[in-house]
C-alpha cells in the first residue's frame, strides 16, 4: 500500500515535497493564457466554486475533526479547535489590512486593471498560499500520511483556478504570456516553506497538533469565504452554477478524503 511505503520516508521531507508538488499547481493553472486571454466568466466562476468546494472538504475532514480527536474530543477537543480556528482567521485578517482591496479575482480584475493593484493581488494571493502549505505540512507532520495527501490533493486542485485568477489580469495589461505563467507559479512556492514549517513544528511539540490543525482550518476558512466564494457568486448570471459546483466540489473532496483515509 501507498500509505505503508510512504510512512517509511521522513515527515518533514514528506510535507516538504507534497506542498511544493501542491504549489506548482498555481503555474498549471496559468498555462491556458499562453493560448488565449479570454477565459469565459461561466468557466472561471464554476473553477472557483469547485475550488470553495474543495478546500470546505479538506478543511472539515482533514483538519477541523482530526484537531478535535487530537484534542482529546468532547468539550477539550472542540474548545481547542474552536480557538486554534478562530486564531488562524484573525492571523489571515491581519494579513489583508496591509494589503487592501485585493479581492481581483475574476470581476474586478477588469475595474482594477493598473498593475501596481494586480502586483498587490498577487502578493496577498502569495501571503494566503502560506497556510495553505502549512496545513500540508501539519498533516504530514502528524505521521497521518493519507490525511497529508488529501489535503495537498485539495490544496493542488483549489490552486489550478487561483493560479489562472493571477495570470489572466497579467496578461490582460500586456504582460508577457510565460512571464505571466512564471508569477502564477511564484505566488504557489511559498506553500513548500509553510509545509516545512508545519510539519517541523508538529515534530518538535506533538501536544501542540491540535491546535496547529485548527490554525490551517481557521486561516483556509477565512480564505475560502473571504476571497473564493464571494469571487464565485460575483455574476447573478452563473451565481446558481457556482454553488452547484461547490456542491460537487465539496462531495468529491469528501470521498477521496474518506476513502484515501
Amino acid at each position: 500500500m501507498i500509505e505503508e511505503y510512504l510512512s517509511h520516508f521522513n515527515m518533514v521531507y514528506l510535507g516538504l515535497l507534497a506542498s511544493l508538488v501542491a504549489g506548482l499547481a498555481t503555474g498549471i493553472g496559468g498555462l491556458p493564457v499562453l493560448f488565449t486571454k479570454n477565459i469565459s466568466q461561466k468557466i472561471l466562476n464554476s473553477m472557483l466554486g469547485f475550488a470553495a468546494g474543495i478546500m470546505l472538504a479538506a478543511t472539515s475532514f482533514s483538519l477541523i475533526i482530526p484537531a478535535i480527536s487530537y484534542g482529546g474530543g468532547g468539550v477539550k477537543g472542540a474548545s481547542i479547535a474552536f480557538f486554534g480556528i478562530i486564531l488562524g482567521g484573525f492571523f489571515l485578517d491581519s494579513i489583508d489590512r496591509y494589503f487592501p482591496n485585493t479581492n481581483l479575482l475574476s470581476g474586478s480584475i477588469d475595474e482594477n486593471p493598473n498593475l501596481k493593484r494586480i502586483w498587490l493581488f498577487a502578493t496577498a494571493i502569495t501571503l494566503h498560499n502560506f497556510p495553505e502549505g502549512l496545513a500540508v505540512g501539519v498533516g504530514f507532520g502528524n505521521g497521518d500520511v493519507l490525511n497529508g495527501m488529501s489535503l495537498a490533493i485539495a490544496i493542488g486542485l483549489q490552486n489550478i483556478p487561483e493560479g489562472l485568477a493571477v495570470a489572466l489580469p497579467f496578461v490582460r495589461e500586456g504582460v508577457n504570456k510565460w512571464k505571466a505563467v512564471g508569477i502564477a507559479l511564484a505566488t504557489g512556492l511559498v506553500e513548500p516553506v509553510g509545509g516545512i514549517l508545519g510539519a517541523g513544528l508538529v515534530q518538535i511539540s506533538r501536544p501542540l497538533l491540535p491546535v496547529f490543525l485548527a490554525f490551517a482550518a481557521g486561516a483556509m476558512l477565512f480564505v475560502i469565504s473571504y476571497e473564493i466564494i464571494p469571487e464565485s457568486q460575483k455574476d447573478a448570471m452563473f451565481s446558481k452554477l457556482s454553488s452547484h459546483a461547490l456542491l460537487l466540489g465539496f462531495v468529491i473532496m469528501m470521498f477521496l478524503d474518506n476513502v484515501l483515509g
